[in-house]
């Protein structure tokens, strides 16, 4: 019975940032402006997607997705680092805090496999314009976004089930900002190797497959623009395809510095920085990129204040 008690862990305490009040205070502030930039920039990529006829079509169908995606994200961790931020730290519930780490994972997740999504686009309309139109019809791209949500969900249930099996030992906390895999996994008491492996495995659908089709896709991308004759069509062409290899190695770089490279040797605060970069910054990033460098965008905000003003 003693055992059974010392495992009941029905709540975490997340620590989050810790410092003095005016560190605190500088940092709210920071958040919450990015917050609500977040918010607000994700919002227009999405609005002017639906209401500009120029901007239906596939690539801006998939930008919509990682904006709805970006404000999916920010929702998910934000408002309860506001919480940390003013209370010190603050507890969570257990069904809380697995449930965080459910929509956390799939939104990361999604993005991957969207992105991989994005450059098999970005391939067929460069080394097959011709046939681009009848290969992404738009029932076609709302079947690649839908299996992309349908497969992160079904692993992100998958793991957080796994999780939920852990024991914690009555330890319950979390030296973070978020109910994320490693910190769990550092508090737990027992064996974390099931978890572990059935991370292993997964990387390979959700991470290594992609990375590998990314890679395969702009290979081909940049060896049909080299044989594109005319220089300004080359940078033209090669433009369609510079926001989108942007937001992909902005991904990339931040997920491999935390989940891939070792953390062992860093501070906990440095470890809660790296986290910053894919939860806060990541989505703030992504619609300004596509917008001061997309003239389709730039267009369709031009043309709706003509329309209003």
């Amino acid at each position: 019975m003693q055992e059974n008690n010392l495992t009941d862990v029905i709540e975490f305490f997340l620590l989050g940032f810790q410092g003095d009040t005016q560190q605190i205070i500088s940092l709210f502030s920071l958040l919450f402006v990015l917050f609500w930039l977040t918010v607000c920039g994700n919002l227009l990529i999405i609005t002017l997607v639906s209401t500009s006829k120029n901007l239906h079509t596939p690539m801006y169908f998939f930008i919509s997705q990682l904006s709805i995606n970006d404000i999916f994200l920010s929702a998910i961790i934000v408002p309860n680092l506001f919480y940390l931020l003013m209370n010190n730290g603050g507890t969570i519930t257990y069904i809380g805090c697995m449930t965080q780490f459910l929509f956390f994972a799939s939104s990361e997740a999604f993005e991957c496999l969207l992105l991989t999504v994005m450059s098999y686009d970005r391939y067929v309309a460069i080394c097959n314009p011709l046939g681009y139109t009848s290969i992404m019809t738009s029932g076609y791209c709302v079947r690649l976004a839908g299996i992309s949500w349908l497969v992160v969900f079904s692993c992100a249930f998958s793991d957080t089930l796994t999780i939920s099996r852990l024991k914690f030992c009555g330890v319950n906390i979390i030296d973070h900002l978020f109910c994320d895999l490693l910190p769990l996994q550092e508090i737990s008491c027992s064996d974390t190797f099931p978890i572990k492996l059935q991370m292993y495995l997964q990387s390979f659908p959700l991470l290594i497959i992609p990375s590998i089709i990314i890679v395969i896709s702009y290979v081909n991308i940049v060896h049909a623009i080299l044989r594109i004759p005319s220089n300004i069509n080359r940078q033209k062409t090669f433009s369609t395809c510079s926001s989108h290899l942007t937001v992909v190695f902005i991904f990339y770089v931040t997920i491999f510095s935390v989940y891939v490279l070792p953390t062992s040797g860093q501070s906990s605060n440095m470890n809660k920085i790296t986290s910053l970069l894919y939860t806060v910054f990541t989505p703030l990033f992504n619609p300004i990129i596509y917008s001061l460098r997309n003239k389709d965008i730039k267009r369709a905000v031009q043309e709706n204040i003509q329309k209003y003003v």
